[in-house]
């Protein structure tokens, strides 16, 4: 945690506050992965985490604004996504190992976090513009360090100049996301299967070439 943490009427938190704050934001997160969204009171969160509703309250207006902090929390890690396209190379047998640790990341991270994702995919789809644009920040930099790839194998004439490095770049990064948060339900498809494949598409869809395995 960075930066100051203040109190709901502005105070600033000691390091007891913070400790407190958040220990209701991990019992918060421990609760969502086992009861639905709508269901998580205020006083139950409280309990669990050993403190009280006023408490509570001293930090965070209700469990929304708890949940929004946790995403805020969440969105900052997934921004992380993107470095494996900075650090690799899509050259070679180095393509497909980053293409690979693309798909892990993704899908790793949305093992990691799908009770949370699921209420902001909730909120955003009842037009939260909050939830919204907290799931936007946990896709936009991946798609837009992907762009950057295919807009650099471009120049250099490795992708046919009518591709437009934007398109691609979003439909991978949502197809990436749809198949990271339906994982679990995917029918005959082993995850060792699915992996695998899944980079094989992303890999096709950054060079335009089966990869050097």
């Amino acid at each position: 945690m960075t930066g100051q943490v203040r109190t709901v009427d502005g105070r600033v938190a000691g390091r007891r506050g913070q400790a407190t704050r958040q220990k209701l934001l991990d019992c918060l997160s421990e609760m969502l992965s086992s009861s639905p969204y709508r269901d998580v009171k205020v006083i139950d969160v409280a309990r669990k985490a050993g403190t009280s509703p006023a408490t509570f309250y001293q930090y965070f207006p209700d469990v929304e604004g708890a949940v929004l902090e946790l995403a805020e929390q969440m969105a900052a890690e997934g921004a992380g996504l993107s470095e494996v396209l900075e650090e690799g190379s899509w050259v070679g047998r180095a393509g497909w190992r980053t293409a690979q640790d693309l798909v892990e990341g993704f899908l790793d991270f949305w093992r990691r976090n799908d009770a949370l994702l699921r209420v902001v995919d909730l909120g955003a789809a009842e037009g939260d513009k909050r939830f919204a644009k907290i799931r936007a920040k946990i896709l936009s930099s991946v798609t837009g360090s992907l762009a950057a790839t295919i807009t650099e194998l471009q120049s250099k004439g490795r992708i046919d100049k009518d591709v437009k490095p934007a398109a691609v770049a979003g439909a991978l990064v949502a197809m990436l996301a749809s198949v990271a948060s339906h994982q679990k339900s995917f029918q005959g498809v082993k995850p060792a299967e699915l992996k695998p494949n899944l980079a094989l598409l992303v890999h096709l869809g950054v060079t335009g070439r089966k990869p050097t395995r």
